[in-house]
C-alpha cells in the first residue's frame, strides 16, 4: 500500500524520498521496481486500471497546469474523480482559493513555490528564484499561503539550498525538492531527464543515469538501414523469395485458373 499523508509527514527530516514524474506506464513500472516512493503522473493514468498493477505502492500526485484545468470549480471537478479512482493527492498550481476548496473536501494538496514555469513571467523567467532577500521573502511567503490553505506539501523548485532549509525549519509542510537541496523532504526529477532522453538545454539540477537519446538515435539509424534494405530487396525482386511465399497444390491452381476462363 502507498504512504499515507501522515506517514509522509511523520518521515519528515528522518527519510529522504525519491520522486519521479513518468509520463507511460512502462515508466511508472520501472520507477516502482526500481524503490521509487512518489510518483507524478498524467491525469489520465489513474483511471487506467494497469496503473495500480504496476505501482500498487507509490503515493502518486496527477498533476497538471492550472490553465489546462480552470478555475476553482473547474479544479474541483477535475480533483473528485482522481480522488475516486485512487489518487494518493493533487497537484494543484492554481489560486490558494483552490487549494483551500480542495483541502476543505479533504483532498491532499500539493502546492508549488519557487521557480513555477508555469507562471515564470512574475519571477523573470527561467531561472533560481529566492537568491535576494526580496525574493526569498517571496518564497517564505508562497509556502506560508499554501500552508495556511491547507495543503499538505509543496513542490519547492529551483531555490537556493540554504534558503530551503531556512524554509524547511519553519514550515509544517512536506518540502518536495526540484533543484532546491537536501533540506527538502522528496527529491524530484523528471524521468526524461534521469533517463537523458532530454534534447536541447538540461536543467542544471537534472542529473542524467542513462542516454536514451543516443540509444534512440541508434535505433532510428538501425531503422532507416534495415528499411532501406527491405526496399533494395523489393525493387530487385528479392523480396518475396520463395521461404516467405504459401502456395497451395498445382491441381487446385489449374482448376482455379479453369474456371476464372469460364468467368
Amino acid at each position: 500500500m502507498p504512504p499515507t499523508v501522515k506517514d509522509l509527514l511523520d518521515a519528515r527530516g528522518t527519510h529522504q524520498f525519491a520522486m519521479l514524474r513518468v509520463e507511460t506506464l512502462e515508466e511508472a513500472e520501472a520507477a516502482a521496481r526500481a524503490g521509487v516512493e512518489l510518483l507524478s503522473i498524467p491525469p489520465a493514468m489513474i483511471h487506467d486500471g494497469r496503473f495500480r498493477e504496476v505501482a500498487p505502492d507509490a503515493f502518486t500526485f496527477p498533476g497538471d497546469n492550472f490553465y489546462e484545468i480552470g478555475g476553482t470549480d473547474d479544479f474541483l471537478r477535475w480533483a473528485m474523480p482522481l480522488f475516486k479512482a485512487g489518487a494518493d493527492g493533487v497537484y494543484c498550481s492554481g489560486s490558494m482559493r483552490t487549494v483551500r476548496e480542495l483541502s476543505d473536501h479533504g483532498i491532499p494538496v500539493c502546492g508549488h513555490v519557487g521557480l513555477i514555469p508555469s507562471k515564470r513571467t512574475w519571477t523573470g523567467g527561467f531561472k533560481a528564484v529566492g537568491k535576494t532577500l526580496d525574493m526569498a521573502q517571496v518564497v517564505w511567503a508562497q509556502v506560508k499561503a499554501a500552508e495556511e490553505a491547507g495543503a499538505f506539501a509543496v513542490e519547492i523548485e529551483v531555490v537556493p539550498h540554504s534558503i530551503t532549509q531556512a524554509i524547511a525549519e519553519k514550515t509544517g509542510l512536506f518540502l518536495i525538492s526540484m533543484g532546491a537541496g537536501a533540506a527538502g523532504h522528496a527529491q524530484y526529477l523528471f524521468t526524461d531527464d534521469v533517463l537523458g532522453q532530454t534534447r536541447g538545454k538540461v536543467p542544471r539540477h537534472a542529473k542524467r543515469y542513462a542516454d536514451f537519446a543516443s540509444e534512440r538515435d541508434r535505433l532510428q539509424a538501425l531503422r532507416v538501414e534495415a528499411m532501406g534494405r527491405f526496399v533494395q530487396d523489393v525493387h530487385g525482386g528479392d523480396y518475396p523469395a520463395p521461404q516467405y511465399l504459401v502456395d497451395c497444390d498445382a491441381e487446385v491452381v489449374s482448376q482455379f485458373r479453369d474456371w476464372l476462363d469460364q468467368q
